[in-house]
């Protein structure tokens, strides 16, 4: 932990590997469902390529907005806690 805080990059490590967590756990989840892509996308009222950014586990911008839909999609809510 020392080693990314003393090269700053704390902060984005820990960007990148919630949005891992959370790119796995939506495509487990579509899977489980059998949900494609593109039906995904139809679900969310947006396209196959913003759902593909939204797998994307190295793409960490992800709005949450678009979690929001995403959970929605999948009949799941969005849950968000600080500790």
């Amino acid at each position: 932990m020392t080693f990314l805080i003393k090269f700053g990059i704390l902060e984005e490590v820990t960007a990148i590997a919630h949005k891992r967590i959370l790119a796995q756990q939506i495509k487990q989840i579509m899977e489980q469902k059998h949900i494609t892509k593109s039906e995904m996308a139809k679900k969310m009222e947006t396209s196959r390529s913003a759902v593909d950014r939204l797998l994307n586990p190295n793409n960490p911008n992800v709005t949450l907005d678009t979690l929001d839909r995403a959970a929605i999609a999948l009949g799941m809510k969005l849950n968000i806690s600080l500790n």
